[in-house]
């Protein structure tokens, strides 16, 4: 493979480095005092609620309208932890599968909302090319320890 300035394997530390970087903007972005006072599981209830799959209503009525609070850290420090993970390349298979899934609920929560659709499809493309090309191989930790060959 030929490519230009970097190697393939850098090129895809950068998108995987890029995609830590988004993870970690969703983080930052947020109004934590407003998120864990509740504005953002009560902003995805009201969409839930209105959802015309019954298993997305259902299935939010039974695994986060029970516990707000404890999903509104859930999600925000998901979403922090998988944007250091990739940044330093640091259980990176793990945090890609866990953004995939991340940005997969996502998807299906908004999936009437276009304008959320383009970003959750590019993160989750990111995400499948990284952890097919093995993105952990250069410029992280895994890379240095040896882990996931």
């Amino acid at each position: 493979m030929d490519t230009i300035w970097l190697t393939g394997a850098q090129w895809l530390a950068v998108l995987r480095i890029g995609l830590g970087l988004w993870w970690l903007e969703s983080w930052r972005h947020k109004d934590k005092k407003a998120w864990f006072a509740g504005s953002g599981i009560a902003w995805a209830a009201d969409v839930a609620a209105k959802h015309r799959w019954s298993a997305v209503r259902s299935g939010f009525r039974t695994v986060v309208a029970p516990r707000p609070r404890a999903m509104a850290y859930v999600v925000a420090y998901a979403e922090l932890a998988l944007g250091l993970g990739l940044i330093a390349g640091f259980l990176t298979p793990v945090a890609l599968v866990g953004g995939l899934l991340l940005n997969a609920l996502y998807f299906v929560l908004m999936v009437h909302d276009w304008a959320e659709q383009g970003q959750n499809l590019m993160m989750a493309l990111i995400s499948v090319v990284a952890l097919l090309g093995m993105s952990w191989q250069t410029w992280s930790l895994d890379g240095a320890l040896g882990w996931f060959g």
